[in-house]
């Protein structure tokens, strides 16, 4: 099998650290409160339909109306967006660097607010390395559904057999991998260089 000629990046701690409780852990410095608010209030259930262009005013409003006793806690989701970020991931840089230097494609395929895309894409020089990227936000589709992988194909102009796509989720490798695209599961920084080496890469 040739070796892979596109590499199709997702974001979300695969190229920069996101996780709520980053910012949570501030709000709610108690964990047994700070686990129950994400479970039941800030879920992620709730936040998903952000990703597929809902705004952040439409949902924390709705979702204040539920919970008034977490009103400030929920908007905070919006205006400390920011916050839940906690830099980017060297191992990914590097990499994204290394290919761009052999003069391999590079994309972004993420589940993302068109809201918070700016911002996000500027958490590191190796988003400008990239050729282009799919935001789930703007295109009104999301991972792990087929259409935007065929999407990002239509797009960039590649099938999916000559790309390697690369993620932290199950679900959506499951998905790839069903769309005939090799993958890597993004679980430890450390394996992702072995990763790319063992298909030629680097």
């Amino acid at each position: 099998m040739a070796k892979p000629t596109v590499v199709i990046w997702d974001v979300g701690n695969v190229i920069v650290r996101w996780n709520p409780r980053t910012l949570y852990s501030k709000i709610f410095p108690d964990p047994v409160e700070r686990d129950r608010f994400l479970g039941h209030v800030c879920t992620m259930a709730w936040h998903t339909p952000t990703d597929a262009g809902l705004s952040f005013d439409d949902n924390c409003a709705a979702l204040a109306a539920e919970h008034p006793r977490h009103h400030d806690a929920i908007w905070a989701w919006k205006h400390r967006w920011g916050e839940m970020f906690s830099g980017a991931i060297p191992e990914t840089e590097a990499a994204i660097a290394a290919l761009n230097a052999r003069g391999l494609k590079q994309y972004a395929l993420t589940n993302m607010s068109h809201e918070t895309e700016a911002a996000t894409f500027a958490m590191s020089p190796a988003f400008g390395l990239l050729d282009g990227r799919i935001v789930s936000g703007r295109e009104a589709m999301m991972k792990p559904d087929a259409a935007i992988f065929e999407l990002t194909c239509a797009r960039f102009g590649f099938a999916p057999a000559e790309a390697l796509f690369v993620d932290d989720s199950a679900h959506n490798i499951e998905a790839a991998q069903a769309l005939g695209f090799r993958t890597h599961h993004f679980t430890d920084p450390a394996a992702l260089q072995p990763a790319l080496e063992a298909l030629g890469l680097l």
